[in-house]
């Protein structure tokens, strides 16, 4: 171990923030970090003075307002504890999100996305545009995301789309144009240069005779471009909010575009003297993408490609010329003509009906149904692969889900009660099938005609169904005395239909308090301090987004086809170990905070510690054979700790009648550790492998096993550093040398 370097770099995320704020907007806008304003925390609304756990509200004057294209883009930087990473497929993709940290191995990391009631992920996120949003809830500790049960484990950030307003119709249409570039290239040897380079160093090249910057001849300037319109209104009994939006992305390279086709809608109406509320809201959206099919492979064959080949196919042969002794290399720009497009389809429908049974009592009634299919597209032309290949594929997802919930809320004297209970039924469809061709003898038909390729292979080829269900109840009782002691119990117990008998059922609850000590009479004596609020909670979350519906079932798949006399048999055989005592992976998380407010609230400061443990992690493990058929076994063993520390400040040093000047700064200390990945089963002792690489330096002049950079190791944060050390050269017996590594080991290993 003392051979190799370990580097283990805490994630630290700082945000620093200048908004400049019109009189105008300020009149119809809560300031950034609102202190006394009505927040929706799960299930629940109320006063956020009185909300005893970790929740974040970002309305629309505290959201960014540069090109956005995913609607979280709005509030990166702004919430303490949440990371957002850009994709690298199309312009809308994000290929990660976390709030707080990465809690399980399997799946299940990014938070619950909620838009107006309706559940999804962060691929529902491309069917609103930013402008209807109207505000961000981030719910983050334990203490209220138990609401959510096993979704909540890795947060919840629900979003609110605008609705309308009383009055006469109204139009508002916003649009933009910009522009995306390459800030700055790698600087690369000209034709001339590589020519020179390779004479003194005695290497025979091919020399084209062209003068070529391939990574210049794969980008471009991309266009963007956005339209909204939006039209709303109503009268005291009813009103109605319709949007239209559009964007259009082009990527930085060649062929990388997306276009995006958005609706909003959203009505409601007052009747029977208000004693029933209906609301009605759809949202749903269009989007094309051309992706870049291989970026790695893109990129690094741009930068070491010969500059002396030409910038067009060849005359003669009609193709791209090759450099057919470096294998890990290809024409870049045959890789543009590579055909890789998908369209998404997405509608999401809700309806709520809110009986006003009496002044503190409420009964709501809420369903919505969601569709989504993606539709995936791709040929690779003969010129990087050998006799092209096709591939079509399509995904389905739909969804039900219906709740039933009853509120009573009583404010008595000096104490205010808030009650909830709910009852919550979800089913979902997953479906979807592939098939994949080759050998075709033209590059013109594409994927448009799969008879074109004289090979199907078996195993490009396949369909799937699923139809997980998940049945869930909940009650919630928060308590605030003399607007000074807040307390907050949440009880929430899902049935998952993924696990067997004996571990359907998963009960999630949590527990937190608040002490505004601003409202203490000894606090009035210190009139600079407008607001002092200490918290603490601890709840726990499930997870069940690791396996799939038949995990716990034994199951058979398809094995392969042989010959029986005259026809060809499909034989099948066992898919994987089954482990029937698969349970729910709970998360266990202990979070104390303060908030203060002075000077008018123009000076801001918020303060988080969590502190929050995974177990029965779901994980594959190594199993002895026999027993077992296969070596493998996913089973409930491991575990993982997280911790960290937010900071957030908001300053508003200019406050006049005409204009506000607001400062907010965030910073984020977050520590995690992979505690253990062994255990009993069956009697048996079985773990995971000691380290595992999860990301490693590949492209042209990487060789063999020793690129491996980033691992998971027990005892040690998930991805640390772990670089194998070089400790000199070793004669190969060909009059050359290879490099002497110590591996993982301690031991010897060549490269």
């Amino acid at each position: 171990m003392k051979q190799h370097r370990i580097i283990c770099i805490p994630t630290l995320t700082f945000a620093l923030l200048l908004m400049f704020t019109p009189s105008i907007l300020q009149a119809q806008d809560k300031p950034v970090f609102p202190i006394d304003s009505l927040i929706t925390v799960g299930y629940a609304t109320g006063n956020k003075k009185n909300i005893s756990g970790s929740v974040e509200k970002i309305t629309e004057l505290g959201m960014n307002k540069d090109q956005i294209t995913n609607p979280l883009e709005a509030i990166r930087g702004r919430v303490p504890g949440l990371t957002i990473q850009k994709g690298t497929n199309g312009p809308a993709a994000l290929d990660a999100v976390r709030l707080r940290g990465t809690t399980s191995l399997t799946s299940g990391n990014d938070p619950l996305i909620i838009v107006d009631g309706v559940f999804g992920d962060l691929s529902m996120l491309t069917s609103i545009y930013p402008t209807d949003i109207e505000s961000f809830t981030i719910l983050k500790d334990a203490s209220e995301t138990a609401q959510y049960g096993s979704r909540g484990a890795s947060g919840v950030i629900e979003i609110t789309t605008k609705k309308g307003i009383r009055g006469k119709t109204r139009v508002s249409y916003n649009g933009s144009f910009g522009i995306s570039s390459v800030y700055k290239n790698l600087e690369m040897l000209s034709g001339n240069e590589f020519r020179n380079l390779a004479r003194q160093q005695g290497v025979a090249i091919l020399d084209k005779g062209n003068e070529t910057d391939f990574l210049k001849e794969i980008e471009q300037t991309g266009l963007q471009q956005n339209h909204h319109v939006a039209f709303y209104g109503g009268t005291d009994a009813s009103s109605y909010r319709v949007s239209l939006g559009f964007m259009d992305r082009q990527g930085i390279i060649l062929n990388e575009d997306m276009k995006n086709f958005t609706s909003n809608m959203n009505m409601t109406q007052h009747v029977f003297d208000n004693f029933l509320v209906c609301e009605l809201g759809m949202f749903g959206s269009i989007q094309k993408n051309h992706n870049l099919f291989d970026l790695q492979k893109t990129f690094y064959s741009a930068a070491t490609f010969n500059p002396t080949y030409p910038n067009h196919r060849n005359p003669e042969t009609d193709s791209w010329d090759q450099i057919t002794n470096a294998s890990q290399i290809t024409n870049p720009l045959a890789w543009m003509e590579v055909k890789d497009h998908d369209a998404t389809s997405h509608i999401s429908t809700h309806a709520r009906l809110t009986f006003n049974l009496f002044r503190e009592l409420k009964l709501i009634l809420f369903g919505s149904y969601t569709y989504n299919i993606v539709e995936n597209s791709q040929y690779l032309p003969t010129a990087v692969w050998a006799h092209g290949q096709a591939y079509k594929g399509t995904r389905k997802m739909e969804s039900l889900l219906g709740n039933l919930m009853l509120t009573y809320k009583k404010k008595w004297n000096k104490h205010y009660f808030d009650v909830l209970a709910l009852a919550e039924l979800q089913k979902e469809t997953y479906s979807g099938f592939y098939t994949t061709v080759t050998n075709f003898n033209t590059d013109q038909f594409g994927y448009n005609n799969l008879q074109a390729g004289a090979i199907r292979l078996w195993e490009g080829t396949n369909s799937y169904f699923e139809q997980p269900r998940l049945a869930s109840f909940l009650g919630r009782f928060n308590y605030t005395f003399a607007d000074r002691y807040i307390f907050t119990v949440n009880a929430r117990t899902d049935a998952s239909s993924k696990f067997g008998a004996n571990h359907k059922w998963g009960f999630f609850p949590s527990v937190s308090g608040a002490w505004v000590v601003s409202e203490e009479k000894f606090m009035k004596r210190i009139p600079l301090v407008d607001n002092l609020k200490l918290r603490i909670g601890y709840g726990l979350a499930g997870n069940q987004s690791g396996i799939d519906s038949y995990t716990t079932l034994n199951l058979v798949k398809p094995n392969g086809v042989v010959p029986v006399g005259s026809s060809q048999v499909v034989t099948l055989g066992n898919m994987r170990n089954t482990n029937p005592d698969l349970k729910w992976e709970v998360k266990r998380t202990f979070n104390a905070g303060v908030d203060l407010g002075m000077f008018g609230n123009r000076l801001l400061f918020s303060l988080n510690y969590y502190n929050s443990k995974t177990s029965d992690m779901l994980y594959l493990y190594n199993v002895s054979v026999p027993p077992f058929t296969y070596n493998t076994l996913l089973a409930n063993i491991g575990s993982m700790r997280n911790s960290g520390t937010e900071i957030a400040v908001g300053l508003t040093p200019l406050k006049t009648q005409d204009m506000e000047l607001n400062v907010n700064v965030n910073v984020t200390f977050q520590q995690n550790k992979l505690l253990s990945l062994s255990g009993m089963y069956g009697g048996e002792n079985i773990s995971a492998p000691e380290y595992k690489s999860l990301a490693s330096l590949d492209g042209a002049g990487f060789h063999g096993g020793y690129n491996h950079i980033v691992y998971q190791m027990v005892g040690q944060p998930l991805g640390v550093f772990y670089l194998p050390h070089c400790k000199g050269l070793i004669a190969d017996g060909n009059g050359g040398y290879t490099y002497d590594i110590a591996d993982l080991n301690g031991g010897r290993g060549k490269s």
